[in-house]
C-alpha cells in the first residue's frame, strides 16, 4: 500500500513552501515542535503554491462562502504538510493523527465550522486513509483570526522510526 509521500504524488500534490511572512515579523514559535513520538503542529493558514497567504481574506458567512472556506481548509491542510515535512522529512513516518483543532473566522451565528472543517479532514483521509489519518476534531467559530485569514489549524500527530 502506497505511503503519504507516494500518495501526495499519485495525486499530483505539491506541497507549499514555507510561509512567506511580512518583512520584519518574526515567530517566537516553531511551525512543527517534535517531543518523543509526537509532532505538535501549530496554527496554520491557508497557502498559495508559492508560499503566500492565499484568500480569500474575510468572514465566513458574509464575504466567504461556505465552499470557499472548505478550500482554503484544505490548503491549511497542504501548508500543515509541507510543514511536517519539512520538519520530520517523510510523511510516511506520521503513525497516527490524534486530535485537529480548527478555528473559523465566523460571522455572527454562523454555524457551519464543522462543514469548514471537513476540508481538511477530507485531505487527511485522502492522504493517510482511515487508519493513520482518523482523529479527533475540534470546529469552533471566532471573532477574528490573523492576516483576515478565513481559517486557522493545529494539530497533533505521532510520528514513528
Amino acid at each position: 500500500m502506497p505511503g503519504a509521500d507516494d500518495k501526495l504524488a499519485a495525486l499530483g500534490i505539491a506541497l507549499p513552501p514555507p510561509l512567506k511572512l511580512p518583512p520584519g515579523m518574526v515567530l517566537p514559535f516553531p511551525w512543527v515542535n517534535v517531543r518523543g513520538d509526537r509532532a505538535y503542529i501549530s496554527g496554520h493558514g491557508p497557502q498559495e503554491p508559492d508560499g503566500s497567504l492565499a484568500g480569500p481574506f474575510g468572514v465566513v458567512g458574509e464575504g466567504v462562502s461556505l465552499e470557499e472556506a472548505r478550500v482554503s481548509a484544505r490548503k491549511v491542510g497542504l501548508s500543515m504538510l509541507g510543514s511536517l515535512k519539512r520538519e520530520v522529512g517523510s510523511l510516511d513516518r506520521i503513525t497516527g493523527w490524534c486530535r485537529v483543532h480548527g478555528m473559523v473566522n465566523s460571522a455572527p451565528r454562523f454555524s457551519a465550522t464543522p462543514a469548514v472543517m471537513n476540508g481538511f479532514s477530507d485531505l487527511i483521509l485522502e492522504v493517510f486513509g482511515s487508519e493513520i489519518g482518523r482523529h479527533a476534531r475540534t470546529a469552533i467559530g471566532v471573532a477574528a483570526l490573523p492576516f483576515d485569514i478565513p481559517v486557522e489549524i493545529e494539530a497533533e500527530v505521532m510520528i514513528g522510526g
